[in-house]
């Protein structure tokens, strides 16, 4: 799978620049490559799709923050560890996106913080309400003042 078969779309961030009522983000993630393969990776050894716990997400920095740099955002098979799917973004949409998810969360008493839809083709395959957003460093060392983390959770 090639990272230029994905799309990415978010909404409901603006809210958090201009102090507006607070709405869920969300991000939906198309697929336009062969389907199959992101299918098998969506897919537990039970022949069930994942569910939201079983998957993370994350940005890992291409370079430092406070310079125009990318990331590569990834979702990850939480029990395995393999990536479920990798897709190159802009960092400050990303971190803008996580704070938008972070206020949303100390607004609402909604459990997921953020939406994310995953499509293939166009066609929506998955939906996971989710809570946590962790954010690396280019070295890969774990960046906890932007993750999204919720309480009582530890790393």
């Amino acid at each position: 799978m090639r990272r230029e078969h994905f799309t990415l779309d978010v909404s409901n961030i603006d809210w958090v620049d201009t102090d507006d009522e607070a709405r869920k983000p969300s991000v939906a993630i198309d697929f336009t490559g062969p389907a199959t393969m992101l299918r098998e990776r969506l897919t537990g050894p039970d022949g069930e799709v994942l569910e939201a716990g079983e998957t993370d997400a994350s940005l890992r920095l291409q370079g430092s923050l406070g310079e125009d740099t990318t990331g590569v955002v990834s979702v990850t098979n939480r029990i395995t560890g393999d990536f479920i799917l990798e897709l190159n973004e802009d960092a400050d949409d990303v971190l803008k996106f996580i704070r938008a998810a972070r206020g949303y969360g100390e607004r609402s008493t909604d459990d997921g913080r953020y939406e994310v839809t995953i499509s293939l083709d166009g066609e929506e395959f998955v939906t996971y309400d989710k809570q946590t957003f962790l954010v690396y460093d280019d070295e890969g060392n774990l960046l906890r003042q932007h993750s999204l983390i919720p309480s009582g959770v530890e790393l």
